[in-house]
């Protein structure tokens, strides 16, 4: 099954233009199972979430983008945040006690807001977000060879505050993905596939130029 797992809504993010329903209907067109509501250092959209989903009957999973001291990391799993800003250690530590998981966004984008190469010396992190679709594609491939490095899983996502930008990445899972636990289960066993959305359907991504970079 097919997931974007990293969207955000005006609701609770004031740099979206989305509205809920009209994610879930673009998601819907494009083919995607389920969607992933991951707003700036908020879950307030939980409630609003929970009554659309029941409503469209189409699962949508609410996680949070949590800006630490190093930079972004994408949480699920969890029904609050931190008061305050932590460094990224911290925070992953901090999900794992609380049975969630933490996944690098955008790494190695050029905003001030990405983990670099701070991967390599954290412990616990989840996965990385290998294909973003607010990062130039070079920086994905960056982002895809570390986690081959890393030997972790690599989801993909739009990270869409936009209509068109909706679905245009997304992760394939071996199975489907309509609770919470099913998200955690599958990511931590690494049964995740980043693919990109092209004429009217979803794509694997060329892996011959990554697989150079992460043996050099």
């Amino acid at each position: 099954m097919l997931m974007d797992l990293h969207i955000h809504e005006k609701t609770c993010s004031s740099d979206s233009f989305l509205d809920l329903r009209k994610i879930v209907r673009l998601a819907q067109e494009k083919g995607l199972q389920a969607i992933g509501i991951t707003d700036h250092d908020s879950i307030g959209l939980y409630p609003i979430a929970q009554k659309v989903s029941v409503e469209m009957n189409f699962p949508i999973l609410v996680g949070v983008e949590v800006l630490t001291h190093e930079g972004d990391l994408l949480l699920y799993g969890v029904d609050h945040i931190p008061d305050q800003k932590m460094h990224a250690q911290e925070l992953i530590n901090w999900t794992k006690e609380r049975g969630g998981i933490s996944i690098a966004a955008h790494p190695y984008r050029k905003n001030g807001r990405a983990l670099g190469d701070t991967m390599f010396k954290l412990k616990g992190l989840d996965g990385i977000e290998a294909l973003n679709g607010n990062t130039p594609m070079s920086l994905n491939e960056q982002a895809w060879a570390a986690a081959l490095k890393l030997g972790l899983p690599m989801l993909g996502s739009s990270d869409a505050h936009y209509e068109e930008r909706v679905g245009v990445f997304a992760t394939k899972f071996s199975r489907n993905v309509i609770h919470m636990e099913d998200l955690l289960s599958e990511i931590r066993a690494g049964n995740t596939v980043p693919v990109y959305y092209s004429q009217g359907t979803y794509h694997s991504y060329d892996m011959e130029k990554i697989h150079e970079l992460a043996v050099s």
